[in-house]
């Protein structure tokens, strides 16, 4: 198993520089096709304190604006990624989620960046996850290009983490190590880590299994990877509502809110 076709998407607001370096190495790494995407959308009509509207002459003004930032990121990702990879480039005056969304039908994997606060501009992680039906890499702002050196897989036996798991595969094959580690309290669970570690063992990954004290909650997790000198966390995501997270209760909550560390999940 690989990736073959990865999804980059660059956020209008940030510098591309990092997140495309990064992409284009991991498509280097796996010899996939880079698709660069990015998007925003001009917000709805709305009512200010002094009763005024955002008409149609100031929203072509913030579509005009879009379009010219839209041309400055399609200009860097051509100039950034290596004439050895192949790529094409896509962009769209919409919300950021659902372009993703839609275009993540033709790719393997989405990387994209830690979310905003405005979904006009920026992805909103827990809904692209949530749809995709595809694995997201969310990459820190400061990534370091060579990633998944240290992968910390966060186990807990449920359909999400298992998809997860498969879904890293690839990442998994290439780190220095890989760590399965659960804070789940469930006897059953706890001796299903010798289980996936049977199962990395087949694909040739010779991972080491933890056991977690304390908490089982997205903090606890989150200083284990820190301690642990783990570069990615891999984990599964909700279920089939954003109230039910499956991922170690309210990690999944947690692991999206989180900075600073880099994150590959799957639903």
């Amino acid at each position: 198993m690989s990736y073959k076709s990865i999804i980059v998407n660059l956020t209008v607001d940030a510098s591309p520089a990092p997140i495309v370096k990064l992409a284009a190495e991991l498509a280097e790494r796996f010899g996939a096709h880079l698709v660069g995407l990015a998007a925003a959308d001009v917000p709805p009509l709305v009512a200010t304190g002094d009763g005024m509207v955002y008409e149609g002459e100031i929203m072509q003004i913030q579509r005009t604006e879009i379009e010219k930032r839209l041309a400055v990121l399609r200009a860097e990702f051509e100039r950034l990624v290596p004439t050895s990879i192949t790529s094409e480039w896509g962009q769209a005056v919409c919300s950021p989620t659902r372009f993703l969304g839609v275009s993540a039908r033709a790719a393997d994997l989405i990387v994209t960046s830690e979310a905003g606060d405005n979904v006009f501009r920026a992805v909103d992680i827990g809904s692209l996850v949530l749809g995709a039906g595809r694995p997201v890499l969310v990459v820190t702002n400061n990534v370091d290009h060579d990633l998944a050196k240290t992968v910390l897989v966060a186990w807990k036996d449920t359909r999400e983490a298992r998809r997860a798991l498969t879904d890293a595969l690839p990442l998994l094959a290439k780190a220095n190590e890989v760590i399965v580690a659960t804070i789940d309290t469930d006897r059953d669970v706890r001796n299903s880590l010798a289980d996936v570690a049977v199962f990395l063992e087949h694909h040739g990954i010779m991972p080491r299994t933890e056991l977690i004290a304390g908490e089982a909650d997205g903090d606890n997790l989150l200083s284990f990877a820190r301690s642990a000198g783990a570069d990615l966390i891999v984990s599964g995501a909700y279920g089939h509502s954003r109230l039910r997270e499956w991922a170690f209760g309210g990690v999944t909550r947690t692991l999206i809110e989180a900075s600073g560390v880099n994150r590959f999940m799957s639903n």
